[in-house]
């Protein structure tokens, strides 16, 4: 009697998720906005940080739960790299805000880098207006 191979074969290994799962999808969308509400409602006593508008683009969090990297814009994009440093001095006084706000199990640790996303979107818009690559994006007449 031949033996069922579907049965006695090894299981194939699992492979990791290429992104992130809906669990982290859906616990970064919370932590986005749990944080921007606290960033417009509270008063930040941080020099870097007055009187300037953030965009909160992005928040991406560890399998875990248990950090989150915030991804930001500052309006205007200027004075990025000192704005970013400015929330992660406050990083921990958000944390204890953002506990209050949202009910997850854990209140993730933030860290807080400018997002590149956009200088980069304009500079393949400048890219795709150059006279050189422009006349390769035009459709041939075929003749």
């Amino acid at each position: 009697m031949p033996r069922n191979t579907k049965f006695n074969e090894r299981p194939a290994a699992r492979k990791p998720p290429a992104g992130p799962s809906q669990r982290q999808l859906r616990a970064g969308e919370v932590v986005r906005h749990a944080l921007v509400e606290i960033l417009r409602d509270e008063d930040i006593a941080d020099p870097a940080l007055a009187g300037v508008s953030v965009t909160l683009t992005e928040v991406r969090v560890s399998p875990d739960l248990k950090h989150a990297l915030c991804f930001i814009e500052p309006l205007g994009g200027e004075r990025a790299a000192e704005v970013t440093a400015g929330l992660n001095r406050c990083a921990r006084f958000l944390r204890g805000r953002l506990g209050h706000t949202i009910e997850l199990r854990f209140t993730p640790e933030l860290k807080f880098v400018h997002d590149e996303s956009f200088a980069e979107a304009q500079r393949m818009e400048r890219l795709f207006h150059d006279p050189k690559v422009a006349q390769d994006l035009e459709p041939d007449d075929g003749t």
